[in-house]
């Protein structure tokens, strides 16, 4: 997989793909990360990638030539999926990063001061991306999420694909609460299914306390949702998790 990030800040970048999944990703041969910095392609000596919106109105905007010129400037932008994160795009989820992660390349676009000219949007997004009903400073933290979240999904990244699979929402349900040694700590003990070496105990009970927990917590996951085809999707990545461990094992 290609990826670049276009910003005005790629030196936030730096320690983030070096770091963690994304880092490994970035180090592998399974994906080639490369920062462009749109202050590059200024409109004029002084560094000038802004101006006033026409119509009046608060913010300054993103021009249009710095964007563009951002863009033709990776060689292989011609077919990549173009992304631009905003607070009036798709929310991003668990099928929008698994959409995302089987695209060969992708360009993720990061707005600063009060938006972008846009016809850049019209003529150059594929999708417009939001990480939440809150607005930032500008995309470059947002994009940093899209990454982290995409690259789980890129085969190879994470060692192992069962490890997303499993993981909150990928099954239509948050995750379940877990546990490590030790099995009692300042009076505090694991919940004793989890020690009983019953497998089927121990899948009922995940099952059980992440459908209390989305009930709880997220309720409109569960809405309209066929609670046999939940459980069957759970069962499957819990198959899917455990055969993983037995590989590594």
């Amino acid at each position: 997989m290609r990826m670049a990030v276009a910003t005005l800040f790629p030196g936030l970048f730096e320690p983030f793909l070096g770091c963690g999944v994304v880092g490994r990703a970035a180090a592998s041969d399974l994906v080639e990360i490369e920062l462009v910095n749109i202050r590059s392609f200024a409109v004029d000596a002084r560094g000038s990638v802004d101006d006033y919106q026409f119509g009046g109105g608060a913010g300054m905007l993103m021009r249009p030539e710095p964007l563009f010129a951002a863009l033709r400037s990776v060689e292989w932008h011609e077919g990549a999926r173009v992304v631009l994160m905003s607070p009036v795009g798709r929310r991003l989820d668990t099928g929008l990063a698994r959409e995302l992660a089987a695209c060969s390349s992708l360009i993720i676009f990061c707005g600063r001061y009060g938006g972008i000219d846009e016809r850049f949007v019209e003529a150059a997004v594929s999708d417009c991306v939001s990480v939440g009903d809150f607005v930032t400073s500008g995309g470059e933290v947002p994009a940093m999420l899209l990454m982290e979240t995409v690259l789980r999904w890129v085969p190879g990244v994470l060692g192992r694909l069962e490890s997303a699979e499993s993981d909150s929402f990928a099954t239509g349900l948050l995750d379940y609460p877990r546990y490590t040694r030790p099995a009692v700590f300042e009076g505090m003990a694991v919940p004793e299914v989890l020690v009983s070496g019953d497998h089927a105990q121990v899948e009922e009970w995940r099952f059980r306390a992440a459908l209390g927990r989305t009930g709880s917590t997220r309720p409109e996951l569960l809405e309209g949702r066929d609670l046999r085809e939940v459980r069957a999707a759970f069962s499957e990545a819990m198959r899917k998790a455990a055969r993983s461990k037995e590989h590594d094992g």
